[in-house]
């Protein structure tokens, strides 16, 4: 919320005894940091051992986290799409600022600020309603405040730099900002009507009052017509110049020097009315009819009912000016400010309001900035006055405007959240000078604590055409996924990327973990590799592999033959899978049906006769011939009397076709 300018800046204090000499920061994620002791305060290393040192704490630091908790996100979600939207009818490359036209404009700021009301009474219910702790609840009332002067501020650059009348006549608007934000005339008027009596209630005045000095004529009129005396002569009277009462309004036909001329007519009947002190005997009547007057003494004794000085001021010029410009209304803000105690009680939000009457839109920023805890607001208004064309985005020191730098803001304090970094992420779309560099900075330093956030993130990147962070991804999920004997996960990520090595080296690991149980694993993740396969060829060979299983066990087995037949010549396994693909053949060679023919047959004698010499040469090159390596023999000898024979049938076979 909003501070006063004379209170101290807030204080995180860190209960840690080991930081008493000192502290050294470091920089975390978003809006965060971390601190620890400082050198000069430790007196202990802290070794590569495992083993915790006592009392070394790290301790994290964050701030501009109001949007962070469960009843602002609402704000934040649908503000994005607010957001989204305008920045999608209002191309930057073809339009100029203010191409928009005003009446979407319009509702693009109402839309805005309706979203900041449900936010408000969503408080205001979970507020009433909970059993939180008195911590809590202050927190939340702090909210409601901070959020209702985010509205009252926005509803009043609406009037001003969006919605301004033809001629700058504002003051009707005004008078409604007055009514939907200053809400005790109607309470009052409420519990007063309530009374069987309402003029005996303690309150029927005040709310009379309430009600003339927010313009409400009509109101006034009803409250009045309420009271006991309401027949006698003052009241009518009184009711009468109420009723008669000119307003200015567009689109009517009249003409302003009709209208002041009306005016002052009227206004010279109620001075008229009260130079013959026809109210004398009814102070209360008679304090109203100096109001309609427009007496300074009167608003001075009223100015408990009229707090703070933007009311009191909208409040004297309805009966004392009522065609003011809005241009004018900054040199009658000081009068106003001077009624109601002088400069001295000036808050933040004061000056902010003042910025804005004055037309000042960059101290508004400015002072919103300064005073108000989260980039939202000023965010998204400057976006939006700079679409109205209001605001001039001159390039600031470093290189970008004053909008991109407050969006940056923006959603650097959400790319520190759990999930809305993902709407912090399309914030950096629209800011074209930084905001891909700040994303790609972000997204690298997302932690990937699940499969499901690292796929957002990688989305994320891949919509982006971020390459090189869409392939850091992959290989940091591959590799934990790896790590943790999740081949098939790991080779997903690995396809995702298409990274040869990394897909070769997986591809082994699948036919390692073949060799060694006899069976694959993640058969849907090979069944399906389609194209993806041709990434490398230890990759193709698995696929074909397991293609080769497929199609024995579907019968189909002279297919089975051809494919396992080109995989041992084409030579895409490694060599010590070659005695492997060998004994795969063995049962289709020992088929009652000759599967293999004369040719197949002595291509695979071929590939046998290999795999003989290159044992020989481990043997000459004085290798240590293992108990696996016998066996290999031995299958080899079993191999070589199954091509024999296989030959025999097949030479018969094809004998007979021919003869």
């Amino acid at each position: 919320m909003a501070a006063d300018r004379n209170s101290e800046v807030p204080v995180t204090v860190i209960e840690d005894d080991m930081c008493r000499v000192g502290m050294k920061p470091v920089w975390g994620f978003g809006n965060q940091l971390f601190t620890y002791a400082s050198a000069g305060s430790i007196s202990f290393r802290d070794e590569p051992s495992g083993v915790p040192c006592p009392g070394a704490q790290v301790h994290e630091v964050k701030w501009a986290t109001d949007m962070h908790n469960d009843y602002t996100r609402k704000l934040v979600n649908e503000s994005h799409n607010i957001f989204m939207s305008l920045q999608q009818s209002h191309q930057p490359d073809t339009d100029g600022p203010g191409s928009s036209t005003k009446p979407h404009l319009l509702k693009v700021s109402r839309h805005y600020r309706s979203v900041i009301k449900a936010c408000i009474m969503d408080l205001q219910n979970d507020t009433l309603e909970s059993t939180m702790d008195e911590v809590q609840k202050n927190y939340y009332e702090n909210q409601i405040q901070l959020l209702d002067m985010i509205e009252l501020i926005w509803s009043l650059c609406e009037i001003l730099f969006i919605d301004s009348a033809p001629g700058g006549m504002v003051l009707l608007q005004l008078l409604d900002w007055l009514k939907w934000h200053f809400t005790e005339g109607d309470k009052l008027a409420a519990s007063v009507m309530r009374d069987e009596h309402p003029s005996d209630h303690d309150q029927y005045w005040p709310a009379v009052y309430c009600y003339l000095l927010q313009g409400r004529v009509e109101e006034t009129r009803k409250l009045l017509s309420a009271h006991s005396q309401h027949n006698t002569e003052t009241f009518r009277c009184i009711d009468e110049l109420l009723r008669k009462m000119p307003i200015f309004k567009y689109f009517t036909g009249q003409s302003l020097a009709e209208f002041d001329l009306r005016w002052r007519h009227w206004q010279d009947e109620c001075e008229s009315r009260l130079d013959e002190q026809f109210f004398i005997t009814d102070t209360n009547l008679e304090l109203v009819c100096r109001i309609l007057c427009g007496q300074m003494d009167a608003f001075k004794e009223l100015q408990g009912f009229c707090e703070p000085w933007y009311h009191m001021l909208i409040s004297m010029q309805f009966y004392q000016n009522p065609t003011v410009k809005v241009f004018e209304l900054q040199h009658y803000a000081q009068e106003s400010i001077d009624v109601c105690a002088g400069n001295a009680l000036l808050a933040p939000l004061d000056s902010i309001l003042l910025a804005a009457l004055e037309f000042d839109i960059h101290q508004v920023i400015k002072e919103s900035s300064t005073h108000l805890s989260n980039w939202w607001f000023v965010a998204h208004l400057t976006d939006l006055l700079h679409h109205c064309g209001q605001l001039e985005l001159q390039k600031l020191n470093f290189g970008s405007n004053l909008r991109e730098y407050l969006l940056l803001d923006y959603a650097s304090s959400l790319m520190s959240h759990s999930s809305l970094w993902q709407i912090g992420a399309d914030y950096f779309d629209h800011c074209p000078e930084f905001g891909r560099h700040y994303l790609q900075n972000y997204l690298e330093h997302i932690p990937l604590e699940t499969e499901k956030k690292a796929l957002k993130v990688y989305n994320a990147c891949e919509k982006r055409g971020m390459h090189e962070q869409v392939i850091s991804i992959c290989k940091v999920m591959s590799m934990t996924a790896l790590r943790n004997k999740r081949l098939g996960t790991a080779l997903t990520w690995c396809l995702k990327c298409k990274d040869v090595s990394l897909a070769t080296y997986l591809s082994q690991k699948f036919l390692d973990e073949y060799s060694e149980h006899g069976s694959f694993i993640d058969l849907d993740l090979i069944d399906n590799l389609g194209s993806t396969m041709l990434l490398s060829n230890r990759l193709t060979f698995l696929g074909k592999y397991r293609e080769f299983h497929r199609l024995y066990e579907e019968g189909e087995f002279h297919e089975a033959a051809r494919l396992l037949l080109s995989l041992l010549t084409a030579k895409l396994a490694h060599r010590k899978f070659w005695l492997t693909l060998l004994t795969d053949a063995l049962p289709l060679l020992e088929a009652d049906e000759v599967i293999f023919n004369s040719q197949q047959t002595y291509e695979l004698m071929h590939c046998l006769t290999e795999i003989r010499l290159a044992l020989k040469l481990d043997e000459k090159s004085g290798k240590k011939v293992a108990k696996s390596e016998e066996q290999d023999t031995s299958k080899l000898d079993i191999m070589k009397l199954a091509l024999a024979r296989n030959l025999a049938r097949a030479d018969i076979l094809e004998g007979s076709i021919i003869s």
